[in-house]
Order: C-alpha cells, then sequence, then structure tokens
C-alpha cells in the first residue's frame, strides 16, 4: 500500500512539475479609448433603430478596438466608452491613429436621450465627456 501511495505522489509531483506559465502568450489589458466626435440623428423617433458613428483615437501600434462600452446612467443618459486592447509588446509601434467605429442604439423612450463620450480625464484624473442631446419625436 505504501508503494501505490508513493507512486501516486510521484506522479502528481510530476504532472504537476510539468506545467509551466511562461510569458510565451502575449500580454494585453483592455484601455478606454478617447472620443475625438460623434455623429448622431438631429432626432430619434420611437422604436426606431439609429447606427451611431464616432470617432475614436488608437494611442499606438499595439492597441486595437474591441468594442463600445454603452452603459446607461439613467433612463435616457449613456454614457459610451470605446474599449480597446493593449498589448504589452516593446517592439510596438508609436504613433496615434484616427478611427472611426459604430454602434446601432434603439430608441425606447419618449425623453430625450443624452449621450455622454468619454473624452479622457483632465490634469485632476476627472472624467471628461463630449455630452450631446437629441430630442425624440412622436
Amino acid at each position: 500500500m505504501k508503494r501505490l501511495v508513493s507512486l501516486i505522489f510521484v506522479l502528481i509531483v510530476i504532472v504537476l512539475s510539468s506545467c509551466s506559465l511562461s510569458d510565451d502568450q502575449p500580454n494585453y489589458y483592455f484601455v478606454p479609448l478617447q472620443v475625438v466626435s460623434a455623429e448622431l440623428p438631429e432626432s430619434f423617433s420611437l422604436h426606431e433603430t439609429y447606427q451611431i458613428n464616432v470617432t475614436y483615437v488608437l494611442p499606438n501600434g499595439c492597441a486595437s478596438f474591441e468594442g463600445f462600452d454603452v452603459t446607461p446612467i439613467a433612463e435616457t443618459t449613456r454614457n459610451v466608452v470605446p474599449i480597446g486592447s493593449q498589448f504589452d509588446d516593446p517592439e510596438c509601434v508609436d504613433g496615434m491613429a484616427e478611427v472611426e467605429g459604430s454602434f446601432n442604439f434603439i430608441c425606447l423612450y419618449t425623453d430625450a436621450y443624452l449621450f455622454r463620450f468619454w473624452t479622457g480625464e483632465d490634469e485632476n484624473g476627472e472624467q471628461e465627456y463630449l455630452e450631446i442631446e437629441v430630442p425624440v419625436t412622436q
């Protein structure tokens, strides 16, 4: 019995020691991307779908766009933040690039909508937004 327990213990040690957490895989993290401008219609109609075009900045060649985080803050207030993935790569190409993306929005309420597009932080670390209000026509 001792021999069987010893054999099992040795096998477990071999299996666990053969696992390696090497840094061969690319490392990345998610970052907010600054909005430069946004195109919205002059008004919305109830239950209609609209394409919202947003111009944002990719900070360098190691950043790529992943999607938009559209967060309801109140019934008709939305914070919009483009999200990018940033790779840790010492050979990264520097240089900012303005890129345009879009997302679809469905008008569900009759009150005017306030869109707050994230433009970065000020010198005190406070979040700054480009605010655009769109009325809803009936």
